[in-house]
């Protein structure tokens, strides 16, 4: 019985069952931050209608907007969220008792300017002995920015990194559609969630990467981009302006593990710049200051 419903532990997995409030819905089992940005009448969690295909009527629509003078993003998470300015703290979590593979589902998203949406999975177990919870497995999953969008419904698979070789009793999963500086208008929408594959206990499936750095940093011209990937293929690089204009979108072809990549920025003006890098598994940002 518990191998049948791995597949059937997300709750409100395909988002059909929504509770009315005076003015907005909320997603059964999903926390959010509607309940207070509603005394702005701002909702950045929607119930959106006409789901994905092979899903039900409804699906979860979390949007980044302004609240008052500072921009909230859209959030959901199977648990319980609280709000303090930008910041989010959250708890709970539903039972698992599997090893899953892959998040997977459909999604569309965009973001603004050099914003991003995120989606992250955590599986934890309670240790008796230490009194805490232990991380068996977390995944935090950048979507793809600007200019790559997905306005359509389309199907996804998000690899799941863990840590421990452990079974884990508890799993959590935030979506957020923006990330730590937030801007106005991304989106990303989704349906249809599920876990798949199961990878065998005992195992720590990935080991930890070096952190991408771009250096110098303050740079004077060109720059340098110390890069991990796990495979061979192609990386997007976009530089963009403090205002998300994008001013250079250039691709490089990177090699399994660490990789040098020059950055030619001889012809842009001093000041404060994000480098974004997007390559098969997901995307970061990174600041970079031009004397």
């Amino acid at each position: 019985m518990i191998s049948c419903a791995a597949m059937a532990q997300i709750p409100n997995a395909s988002f059909e069952t929504w509770t009315a409030h005076t003015g907005y819905n909320t997603p059964n089992g999903w926390g959010n931050t509607d309940s207070l940005t509603s005394l702005a009448s701002v909702y950045n969690c929607e119930k959106g209608t006409g789901g994905a295909t092979g899903g039900g009527s409804y699906y979860l629509k979390l949007t980044s907007k302004t609240v008052l003078t500072t921009v909230i993003p859209g959030v959901a998470v199977t648990g319980s969220i609280s709000l303090s300015g930008t910041t989010y703290g959250v708890s709970g979590g539903f039972a698992i008792t599997t090893r899953p593979q892959n998040l997977t589902g459909s999604w569309q998203y965009q973001a603004s300017g050099a914003d991003h949406a995120q989606i992250i999975v955590l599986l934890s177990k309670w240790n008796a002995t230490l009194g805490r919870k232990d991380t068996v497995s977390f995944t935090t999953y950048a979507v793809p920015g600007l200019p790559t969008t997905q306005t359509t419904w389309a199907t996804f698979s998000i690899p799941l990194t863990y840590k421990d070789g452990k079974y884990p009793d508890t799993a959590m999963i935030l979506v957020s559609s923006s990330a730590t500086t937030p801007v106005a208008g991304s989106y990303i929408y989704l349906d249809n969630l599920a876990f798949s594959g199961t990878v065998a206990s005992g195992v720590a499936q990935v080991t930890e990467h070096p952190e991408t750095i771009i250096y110098p940093n303050p740079a004077k011209g060109n720059a340098h981009i110390s890069y991990y990937s796990i495979n061979n293929g192609n990386v997007n690089i976009y530089v963009t302006d403090i205002t998300g204009h994008l001013i250079k979108n250039i691709t490089a072809q990177v090699a399994t593990g660490n990789n040098n990549l020059l950055l030619e920025l001889n012809d842009l003006n001093k000041g404060s710049y994000i480098v974004t890098l997007a390559g098969e598994t997901g995307m970061e940002s990174k600041k970079l200051i031009l004397e």
